[in-house]
């Protein structure tokens, strides 16, 4: 019987979308099967149109001449969609929008199970999930606001494969989704979002990883623990979550649980308001000691408000240290717009 694996298509409007890969086809053949159309013009490994980055999962490359793929392209993650065979199911980044390969994002129709208020400020949803979404710990979805065309965009704060999809979200008091949430919304009723969507994801674990969240940004690392609970973690990982108030500390139970699930992770929390009786006050970056840096050989992962995404950024160049990777998410309460690199999310 021939395998086949779950390809993850990561586009560079943030859209993906999920095939499935034979493990004697090529990811190209694969995707114009089901209608995505990557960018190619051979099927040959000749002209390099192709190309795109393989961010997890196992292949064969294939056979391709040195002007469409280079020697140090390939060592360094670079594929041809046309040559390279699955072994594994792989995470790819194309550059192109989904538009131009003729996608787009999927569209699911779900219920709501429940709404919990955590705290004065944040408050937790989840969703039955519909059957055939995937996607990638750490992504998002645009929810539509019931009884509105309005969208808003949210984590998940639950692990692929859940049976349900849970959300951790700020409470505006204005906000639209804020509000229906707290005055409108009972079980049972019924929920459209599109996704799902966004770069900021957990890649392949190859070194220790650093944790830094910042408020309600702390959902897609609970999205990530989760999947790292089910996979086991050999590399150290560790978590600063950093709030504003102490009414904002939101989740610490769960962290304590995967803490327990995961002996290689660890975590501690930070308030910044100077009031408050928190053991531990000041923003993330006071909160980060240099074991955790491990000397720049460290995947750092970012999510907060924009002014928390540039201080750290700002941070790191003082201390001298160059991750070796940087992912970032930015989320502000107006506006939600993604461009490569990073992600601006719409909170209320």
């Amino acid at each position: 019987m021939i395998m086949a694996y779950s390809i993850a298509i990561n586009f560079e409007d943030g859209v993906t979308r999920f095939i499935e890969a034979r493990a004697d086809e090529t990811v190209a053949d694969a995707s114009y099967r089901l209608g995505i159309n990557i960018p190619l013009d051979c099927r040959d490994g000749a002209c390099g149109t192709c190309k795109c980055r393989v961010e997890s999962g196992r292949y064969d490359g294939g056979s391709y001449i040195e002007d469409a793929l280079t020697e140090e392209e390939a060592a360094s993650g670079l594929a041809l969609a046309c040559q390279m065979r699955p072994e594994s199911d792989l995470v790819l980044a194309i550059p192109a929008s989904s538009a131009l390969c003729k996608t787009a994002g999927q569209s699911f129709a779900t219920v709501l199970r429940g709404v919990e208020r955590l705290s004065e400020t944040s408050i937790a949803f989840t969703l039955d999930a519909p059957a055939g979404l995937t996607f990638l710990p750490g992504q998002y979805v645009n929810l539509r606001v019931p009884g509105t065309d309005e969208r808003r965009s949210y984590s998940f704060s639950s692990a692929p494969g859940a049976p349900t999809l849970s959300f951790l979200v700020r409470d505006i008091p204005r906000g639209r989704m804020s509000t229906w949430l707290r005055e409108g919304a009972e079980p049972g009723m019924p929920m459209e979002f599109t996704g799902p969507a966004g770069s900021f994801y957990l890649r392949d674990v190859k070194r220790p990883l650093l944790f830094l969240a910042g408020g309600t940004g702390l959902a897609p690392f609970l999205s990530m623990l989760g999947k790292l609970a089910e996979t086991g973690a050999v590399q150290p990982v560790h978590l600063v979550y950093g709030v504003t108030n102490e009414a904002d500390l939101v989740g610490v139970a769960e962290l304590e649980a995967f803490a327990a699930r995961i002996p290689a992770f660890t975590f501690s929390t930070c308030v910044a308001a100077e009031d408050s009786a928190h053991p531990r006050k000041g923003y993330v970056t006071a909160h980060v000691q240099p074991v955790h840096l491990h000397g720049g050989e460290v995947d750092v992962y970012l999510c907060g408000p924009p002014p928390m995404v540039d201080a750290v950024r700002a941070w790191l160049a003082a201390q001298g240290v160059t991750p070796a990777n940087f992912y970032y998410e930015k989320f502000s309460p107006s506006g939600a717009v993604t461009a490569t690199g990073e992600t601006h999310r719409q909170a209320a």
